[in-house]
C-alpha cells in the first residue's frame, strides 16, 4: 500500500500542485507560501506513485544549500535514511555531469579543469598585456562581467551581436576570442561555459539531447524567476520528449536582472510550453494580514506580472508603521530607540534593517556603536572596514601624523606608483637600522640614491603630495575639503572613475557617505579619534545581534521585525535603475520593495527622511512614490522628532511626479553625479 503521508499537511492548492503530473506546470508561489514543501512533496509523490524512478527525475536549484535541503526533505518524506537521486543539484553541477560524459563534443577532454575567478582574472590580465590594454583603466573584472553577459545570452565570440552604442564592449570581443581559445588549449572551462558547452553539445548532437530528454520523465526547477536566457534554453531542450516540466517561483520577487535574470522566462512560460497549467499559491504562512495587504497593494501597481493576492488565516497583526523623520541622523536614532524597546519582546537576531544601497548602513552603525547595540552586516563589510574607507582614513592619518608607518604602507602604492613590496621592505629595513619612520627612511634613501629610478619617481610624487596636504591642513582647511583634495590630487578619485568595475559605484557612494560623516566633527583630529574608537570597540559581541543588509541580500530570509528606511525618490526607487532601464527598472525597484516588506513576520516599519545631509549640504528629500501606493487602512503614520508643527510632513500632500521615470529627486542626484 502506497504511503502518501507527505500530503497530509498541505492546503488544497499545495496538494493540487503536488499531484498534478500531466504536462507543463507553473507554480506561482507567493512569499512565505511553502514552495519548498511543495517542491519536495512533488518529488516524493512522483517517486512514490511510480511515475518515475530516482534516476528519471531532474531537480534544479540555484545553490548547493537548496539542493541539499531538497534531498534531505525528500528523504524524510519517503522515510528513508539513505537515498540516491543523482540528478538533484544546481544548474552548474548537473551540467558538469553531462559535460564530463560528452566532453569531446565540446572540444574538451573528459578530465577538463574548471577555472575559478582568480584564474579567470589572471588569464584576462595576460591577454590584456599581450594586446596592450591598460588594466589600470579597465578592470579584468569588468571585462569578465561583459563576457559573462554574452555567455548568459548563449553567445560564443562568433555569435556576439553589438549595438553601435556599445563601442567599449566591442573592443572586448577580441579578448573574448583569445580567452576562449586559451581555455580550450588548457583543456579548461569557466563556470559559465558549463551551460554554454552543454547547449553546444545538445544542438550539435540531437541523439544526445534525445537520450537525456527521454530519460528525464519529470523536471522540477526552483526559483524560476531568476533564470537567464541560456538556462531557460537548456531546460527547454531537456524537456522536449516528456514535456513534464514544473517551474516554481515568484515573478514578484524577480530582482536580479543585473545578474542576467530574465523575468520574461516566467511571464511567458505558458507561451513557451503548450497546455501549461498555472497554480497560484497565495496562502501565506509567514506574515500578518496587514503586512501582506501592504505588500500586495504595492506590487499590484506593476503591469508585467502573472498576478496573485497573498492572504493568511493568521492574525491581522499591527498596522505597518510609516514614519517620517527630519533627517537621516534622526532616522537612525529613532530606529535605534525602537529596537531598544523591542529587545524584551524579540531576539535581536530576529530584527533586521533593510536598505536599498550599502552606503546607507553608516548612520545606523554609528548610532548602534554609540548606544552599544550589537549588530552584524549581512552580505557585506562594516562601514569603517571597507577597503576604500580604510584607504581614505589611512591618507588622513599619515597627513595628520607623519610617523604613522602602517597608514603610509597602506596608501604608498594606491593608486599604483611603481612602489612594490620589495621596495617597501628595504625602506622598513633601513628605518629599523637607523631608527627612522617609514617616511623618513624613504626620504633618506632617495637622497642617498638607494632607490631604483622608477620607484624613486613614484616615491617623490607621494612624498611631495604629503608635504603639500600638511600645508593645506595647517591653513585650517576643513577635513571634508582636505579629503576631497587628497582624493583628487592623489589620483584616487580618477582611479575609481577610470576603472570600469561593477563594484565601483558602491565604492564611490561609500566615500561620499564618509564625507557626510566627517562634516559632523569640528576638526580632523576629533574625526580620526572617533574612527579609532569606533573600530576598536569589540563588535564581535557574543549572542544576539541586529541584522543590517541590503534588500537584495534579504531575499529568502525572514525576521519578526523589519525596518525599511530611506524610502525617498532617487534613492528608492533608485534613480540609476530608472535611468538605465526605464519602466522595467521602476517595476524591478517595486519588486524589491515587495521583497523587503514580505521579509517581516510580525512588525514592519517603513520610513523616510525629509532632509539628507550630503557632502556638507542639507538637501531636501522627496518621499518615495512607493509610499503613495501603500493602502491607508493598513498603515499607522507618524511624524518623528519634529521640533514644531511647521516642520511636520503632510502625509496627505499630493506630490507631482514629473514623469514615470524622472523623479523630483532628480536635481539632488544630478548633484551627486557631478560632484
Amino acid at each position: 500500500m502506497l504511503n502518501f503521508d507527505y500530503l497530509n499537511n498541505l492546503n488544497e492548492k499545495q496538494k493540487e500542485a503536488v499531484t498534478y503530473l500531466n504536462g507543463p506546470l507553473l507554480i506561482v508561489a507567493g512569499a512565505g507560501s511553502g514552495k519548498t514543501k511543495v517542491l519536495t512533496s512533488r518529488i516524493s509523490h512522483i517517486i512514490t506513485s511510480g511515475k518515475a524512478s530516482t534516476n528519471e527525475v531532474l531537480a534544479v536549484t540555484f545553490t548547493n544549500k537548496a539542493a541539499n535541503e531538497m534531498l534531505s526533505r525528500v528523504l524524510v518524506n519517503l522515510k528513508k535514511k539513505k537515498f540516491g537521486m543523482p540528478w538533484i543539484g544546481t544548474f552548474h553541477s548537473i551540467c558538469v555531469k553531462i559535460l564530463r560524459k560528452h566532453a569531446r563534443a565540446a572540444d574538451l577532454n573528459y578530465n577538463f579543469t574548471i577555472v575559478d575567478q582568480e584564474d579567470q582574472k589572471k588569464l584576462i590580465k595576460n591577454i590584456c598585456k599581450s594586446e596592450n590594454i591598460d588594466t589600470k583603466k579597465i578592470s579584468p573584472n569588468y571585462i569578465l562581467n561583459i563576457i559573462e553577459k554574452w555567455k548568459n545570452k548563449g553567445w560564443y565570440p562568433k555569435d556576439v551581436v553589438l549595438k553601435k552604442s556599445e563601442r567599449l564592449e566591442s573592443s572586448f570581443l577580441k579578448i573574448y576570442e583569445i580567452y576562449q581559445k586559451k581555455l580550450l588549449d588548457l583543456n579548461a572551462c569557466d563556470f559559465n561555459d558549463l551551460i554554454l558547452h552543454c547547449i553546444k553539445i545538445f544542438e550539435g548532437n540531437p541523439d544526445i539531447t534525445k537520450m537525456y530528454s527521454k530519460n528525464f520523465k519529470y523536471i522540477l526547477v526552483d526559483e524560476y524567476q531568476d533564470t537567464n536566457f541560456i538556462q531557460s534554453k537548456w531546460l527547454n531542450l531537456l524537456s522536449q520528449e516528456n514535456k513534464n516540466i514544473c517551474c516554481v517561483g515568484d515573478d514578484d520577487q524577480s530582482i536580479y536582472s543585473w545578474r542576467g535574470a530574465e523575468i520574461k522566462n516566467f511571464l511567458e512560460f505558458d507561451k513557451i510550453y503548450e497546455n501549461t497549467k498555472i497554480i497560484r499559491l497565495e496562502k501565506n504562512y509567514r506574515s500578518t494580514q496587514n503586512i501582506l495587504s501592504v505588500a500586495s497593494s504595492l506590487i499590484s501597481n506593476n503591469e508585467n506580472r502573472v498576478g496573485k493576492t497573498l492572504f493568511t488565516d493568521g492574525e491581522e497583526g499591527e498596522s505597518v508603521y510609516l514614519d517620517s523623520y527630519r533627517s537621516g541622523k534622526d532616522e537612525a536614532i529613532g530606529v535605534g530607540e525602537k529596537i531598544e524597546k523591542f529587545k524584551s519582546k524579540f531576539k535581536l537576531n530576529n530584527i533586521s534593517i533593510l536598505v536599498r544601497a550599502i552606503f546607507q548602513t553608516r548612520e545606523f552603525e554609528e548610532r548602534f556603536l554609540k548606544i552599544g547595540l550589537p549588530y552584524r552586516i549581512i552580505g557585506g563589510t562594516k562601514f569603517y572596514e571597507r577597503a576604500e574607507i580604510k584607504d581614505c582614513i589611512a591618507y588622513l592619518r599619515i597627513v595628520n601624523q607623519p610617523r604613522d608607518d602602517l597608514s603610509l604602507e597602506r596608501i604608498i602604492n594606491v593608486p599604483k606608483r611603481s612602489i612594490g613590496e620589495t621596495s617597501i621592505k628595504s625602506m622598513y629595513d633601513y628605518a629599523k637600522k637607523n631608527n627612522y619612520s617609514l617616511e623618513e627612511s624613504a626620504k633618506k634613501m632617495i637622497e642617498l640614491n638607494l632607490i631604483k629610478p622608477k620607484t624613486k619617481l613614484g616615491l617623490n610624487s607621494i612624498l611631495s603630495l604629503l608635504d603639500k596636504w600638511r600645508f593645506d591642513l595647517r591653513k585650517k582647511i576643513n577635513q571634508v575639503k582636505l579629503l576631497q583634495i587628497i582624493l583628487d590630487e592623489s589620483g584616487y578619485s580618477q582611479m575609481l572613475k577610470d576603472k570600469k568595475d561593477l563594484e565601483n559605484e558602491n565604492r564611490i557612494e561609500n566615500i561620499k557617505e564618509l564625507l557626510n560623516a566627517m562634516k559632523e566633527f569640528d576638526n580632523l583630529e576629533s574625526f580620526l579619534e572617533h574612527v579609532a574608537l569606533a573600530t576598536s570597540i569589540d563588535q564581535d559581541w557574543e549572542g544576539q545581534k541586529v541584522n543590517l543588509m541590503t534588500m537584495h541580500s534579504s531575499k529568502g530570509l525572514e525576521f519578526d521585525v523589519v525596518f525599511l528606511p530611506g524610502w525617498e525618490e532617487g534613492l528608492f526607487p533608485h534613480q540609476k535603475s530608472m535611468e538605465e532601464k526605464g519602466q522595467s527598472g521602476l517595476e524591478e525597484e517595486r519588486r524589491l520593495a515587495y521583497v523587503g516588506i514580505t521579509r517581516a513576520k510580525k512588525v514592519a516599519f517603513i520610513s523616510f527622511s525629509m532632509n539628507r545631509f550630503y557632502q556638507g549640504d542639507w538637501i531636501d528629500s522627496i518621499s518615495s512614490r512607493f509610499i503613495d501606493e501603500l493602502p491607508e487602512k493598513n498603515l499607522e503614520k507618524n511624524n518623528q522628532f519634529m521640533q514644531d508643527e511647521n516642520d511636520e510632513f503632510d502625509f496627505n500632500q499630493d506630490i507631482d511626479y514629473e514623469s514615470e521615470i524622472k523623479s523630483p529627486g532628480w536635481l539632488r542626484y544630478q548633484k551627486r553625479i557631478k560632484s
